[in-house]
């Protein structure tokens, strides 16, 4: 079973505040070292010295353990509560901060593609992941096509075909992000 839970959290959150879960492992530099984000909710086998899994995240899933990521996200920081990212997210942000290169320099995932955001000049959130979506490696000699035929590639975009694949859901959410960020940009927080 192929199990990906990813939790946006702000950057103060640590897991383990609330939840017993034993921290997932990986090898680097032949060394066990802690997962940036990952934490399994069931008992995994533990290293003596290091208490963290003994089984590194990529033979635990082969295994059958599964890990929750919980991905530190410093736009939460800006916010006292969810009720408050819900109420912004109603509002219609000002798409025209995209036409501006420093305030795309700000802006989670694509910081470095305002030439895109040029072409494609999002205006919605489904546009918005679409650019998010397009800037994947494999994904980005797609742009040309999109700019003549948006229906046609977005409906091979999100395909999971292969080693390139994003899945719509997760643009739709980092799109979500960058709406907050552009209501912040908007009101000269960030």
């Amino acid at each position: 079973m192929n199990f990906d839970v990813d939790i946006d959290t702000p950057t103060k959150f640590n897991a383990r505040d609330i939840f017993p879960w034993n921290k997932a492992s990986i090898i680097k530099d032949e060394k066990i070292t802690p997962h940036p984000c990952g934490f399994y909710p069931q008992n995994i086998p533990l290293d003596a010295l290091s208490n963290l899994s003994a089984i590194p995240y990529e033979q635990a899933e082969e295994l059958g353990y599964f890990k929750v990521d919980f991905l530190h996200l410093s736009i939460y920081d800006y916010f006292q509560s969810r009720d408050e990212i819900i109420e912004l997210l109603k509002i219609e942000p000002n798409w025209n901060l995209l036409l501006d290169k420093n305030n795309v320099s700000k802006l989670f995932q694509l910081s470095k593609h305002y030439d895109l955001l040029i072409k494609l000049k999002p205006s919605c959130i489904e546009d918005l992941a679409d650019a998010i979506a397009l800037i994947r490696p494999g994904k980005y000699n797609l742009v040309p096509l999109y700019l003549k035929q948006k229906e046609v590639i977005k409906s091979i975009l999100y395909e999971q075909s292969d080693e390139f694949s994003f899945k719509r859901s997760h643009a739709i959410a980092y799109a979500h992000v960058i709406v907050l960020q552009l209501h912040l940009i908007d009101l000269g927080i960030l």
